[in-house]
């Protein structure tokens, strides 16, 4: 399977900004705009799952070979999910006030309904007709639609923006981006200027810095939990949107300087790591109080060290624990397959 280094590191500085905008949200924190605007970090999430997630759907359609098989799939998602988000939930029920706790389950559990609809998404949309350069053409102006939701939902019922609709436009730019890499690299795709933008991956990233300062002005919205105008809930949702695909598209293709400096071992551990520290992080936010200059170091380094304590002795065994029911279920299916047959001879 291919891997792509340089999202690891993407994933680590995800995380770090969903947890600085968590500690922003409860102190006075400097440069409130640009502090509350982190939680770009979740829309960076999603995109980097629709992508990884749905990629597999891609691959299979493109080789005429059967999509992932949804209970295996199911089964993983689990593993790698439920550990860490349970003990955080039955850590925040036991020791973190009501509100707070009601905030961990909903950020972290939205986006759960999308990972149950992506196989049927997936078989959706990679069906019916062989990969041609125009199907192709027409998915990726599906998915480019659905990115169109999100907003959508946000200006008419920003109240319920915590919901999956909500959410779901970010998936489907790491979607797309899936659908687009893959035809690139398969050649179902010509070259195009999407290719030289990878070539300068500082450009995009550029815009995606100046659209999050866009984003930190009111014209966004407040920068608490109050509800928004509709006004504002479109245009944040919408600038999100278009920051997550700058941010992410230079990294499908890297250059090597990309590389080194997101896809290093370092960022391989952060990026095993993040999932934790952003659900435990709720947790000791929870647990602490005092100004944003001491609350952040303090809440990033304690929601490392029982992060990686989670990921060592409850996250990674259950990982192994499903890699070796795959294991032994592949055997048993192979060694049915080579067996000779029990029926008696004719």
């Amino acid at each position: 399977m291919t891997r792509f280094p340089a999202v690891d590191g993407l994933r680590a500085i995800a995380a770090v900004a969903v947890v600085t905008a968590m500690v922003g949200l409860h102190t006075d924190a400097p440069f409130a705009g640009v502090v509350s605007r982190l939680d770009v970090g979740w829309a960076i999430f999603c995109a980097v799952s629709g992508f990884l997630l749905y990629r597999p759907h891609v691959l299979a359609w493109f080789s005429g070979t059967l999509p992932p098989l949804t209970l295996p799939y199911l089964r993983s998602r689990a593993l790698r999910i439920l550990p860490a988000l349970l003990v955080a939930v039955v850590l925040s029920i036991v020791f973190v006030p009501h509100p707070a706790t009601t905030y961990l389950k909903w950020a972290v559990f939205t986006p759960l309904p999308f990972y149950l609809l992506l196989p049927g998404l997936g078989r959706l949309l990679t069906g019916y007709e062989r990969p041609t350069r125009r199907s192709v053409r027409w998915r990726l102006l599906v998915l480019v639609a659905l990115t169109v939701i999100g907003p959508v939902w946000m200006a008419a019922v920003p109240q319920a923006a915590l919901w999956l609709p909500g959410y779901l436009g970010w998936f489907a730019v790491g979607m797309g981006l899936a659908l687009w890499q893959v035809a690139r690299a398969t050649g179902r795709l010509g070259p195009s200027t999407l290719d030289t933008l990878t070539r300068v991956p500082g450009t995009l990233w550029g815009i995606a810095a100046a659209l999050l300062l866009i984003a930190a002005t009111p014209l966004a919205g407040p920068y608490d939990h109050s509800v928004p105008t509709p006004a504002q809930a479109l245009l944040k949702s919408l600038l999100y949107t278009v920051i997550v695909a700058c941010v992410l598209f230079p990294v499908l293709t890297p250059t090597a300087r990309t590389v080194r400096v997101l896809g290093g071992r370092p960022a391989q551990i952060a990026a095993q790591l993040s999932y934790g520290v952003v659900v435990y992080g709720f947790v000791v936010l929870g647990l602490l109080h005092g100004p944003f200059v001491v609350q952040l170091p303090v809440t990033l380094v304690a929601s490392v060290v029982i992060a990686a304590a989670s990921y060592r002795l409850i996250e990674r065994p259950a990982l192994r624990f499903g890699v070796r029911r795959k294991n032994t279920a592949v055997a048993r299916t192979a060694s049915n397959a080579t067996s000779p047959s029990s029926s008696p001879a004719r």
